[in-house]
This record gives structure tokens, C-alpha cells and sequence, in this order.
């Protein structure tokens, strides 16, 4: 006679914990891998970048950074975006309910497909987003060569 494994736990305990073992893993397989709890944080700032045929575009989001507090610097084809994000003053009576925004130091290097001019370098600041346009250097800049004629 075949005896059922979960027989000590009962008939309708077992049902329900097999019940739910195959709901949970549904719910795994069938979860969509884009989900935020499955996803690695992203850096902070987030940035893009696109290139051109005159340089290097980059735009980091940056709310609540006051630009006296960003730095940026370019060696050779790497650029590096640092600064800090300061927490705002609490008066003495107030406390968070829901602290979701992180404070402190942030840094974010790239390294561009050519090598910028970085005495041309120009970077804005407005609405919360920093633009910095990063022009090609002329010796990486592609050559017309002229054909002659024999």
C-alpha cells in the first residue's frame, strides 16, 4: 500500500503547502525580471552620454545639488563627475516619516570613445540637470586626405 508522504501533516495541511509552494513559485517564474526589487540600483547620478561628430554630450540628474558643490575634471578620454548632495536642515521639533533620497558624496567616471579638448570643456547647470559638452580634440578629429591626380 502506498503511504503519502505528507500523511503525518494531514490531507488538507499538506494540499494547502503544496498549494502555496506552487503559487510562490508562479509567481517567480512568472514575474517580470523588470521589476524594481529585482533590478540592481543604478548609480547615482543617473547620466547619459551620446556622441556626435563634434564631441561628447553628457547630462547628469542632479536634483537638489547646488553646482558650487559639483566638480568635474577630464584626463586624456575620462571624465569624472564628483560633488555632494547635502540633506536638508531639520528644524528641532520635525523628524523623517519617509527618508527615500540619499545624501552624501557621489562620483561617476567615464570613459569617452575619443579624446576631448578639456580646455574646452563647457558645462550648465539648470533645472536640476548638468549638461557638459565635450568637444573632440582636433588631433582625433578624422582627416580629409585629398586624392592626386597622375
Amino acid at each position: 500500500m502506498f503511504r503519502d508522504p505528507f500523511s503525518r501533516y494531514g490531507y488538507r495541511s499538506a494540499r494547502r503547502e503544496r498549494d502555496r509552494l506552487r503559487r510562490e513559485l508562479d509567481r517567480l517564474f512568472a514575474s517580470d525580471f523588470n521589476e524594481p526589487r529585482l533590478q540592481t540600483p543604478a548609480s547615482y547620478p543617473a547620466m547619459n552620454a551620446w556622441t556626435g561628430e563634434e564631441g561628447v554630450v553628457l547630462t547628469a540628474e542632479l536634483p537638489g545639488v547646488n553646482p558650487e558643490d559639483i566638480d568635474i575634471s577630464v584626463v586624456g578620454d575620462t571624465v569624472t563627475v564628483t560633488g555632494t548632495r547635502r540633506p536638508p536642515e531639520l528644524k528641532a521639533n520635525e523628524r523623517y516619516h519617509r527618508r527615500e533620497r540619499g545624501f552624501g558624496r557621489f562620483s561617476r567616471t567615464f570613459q569617452l570613445p575619443c579624446q576631448v579638448d578639456a580646455d574646452a570643456v563647457e558645462a550648465v547647470f539648470e533645472n536640476g540637470v548638468l549638461n557638459i559638452s565635450l568637444p573632440r580634440a582636433e588631433e582625433d578629429k578624422p582627416k580629409k586626405i585629398a586624392i592626386k591626380a597622375a
